[in-house]
């Protein structure tokens, strides 16, 4: 592998360890612990989950540039509807309760979601620019 691999995999957990953190240093003050604690994922879980698929996209789009590519932005689309097929997977307990804590836990989950959606579309965008 070579260094510019290595840096989108290691900026994608450096990433998911700034965002836990600082996500953990907000919902300290924000949602009471007694909800937090009730939470049908951890964050710790929820960063775990979207991190590892985030490394995985990331190495996907890395051997289909290696192939082709201008199917890269394909492959991206394909793999972030499949995220999304799972997200929707894991959401669905979340959904289904109607406990006070759930507006809380929904945010919380959709944050971070759209954080790591964020990370891997701006390693995708570096990924197309760097055509050799």
């Amino acid at each position: 592998m070579n260094l510019i691999k290595n840096r989108s995999f290691l900026i994608v957990i450096l990433a998911a360890i700034f965002g836990f953190i600082i996500h953990k240093t907000l919902s300290h003050f924000l949602i009471p612990k007694r909800f937090e604690d009730n939470f049908i994922y951890s964050t710790l879980i929820l960063y775990g989950i979207f991190g590892l698929l985030s490394l995985i996209i990331l190495f996907l789009l890395m051997k289909v540039k290696i192939t082709d590519v201008d199917y890269v932005g394909y492959a991206f689309l394909a793999l972030t509807i499949l995220k999304m097929v799972i997200a929707y997977a894991l959401l669905r307990p979340i959904i289904k309760t109607q406990l006070p804590k759930s507006p809380a836990e929904k945010i919380s989950f959709f944050a971070i979601f759209i954080y790591f959606l964020a990370i891997e579309t701006i390693l995708t965008i570096r990924i197309l620019n760097n055509k050799q």
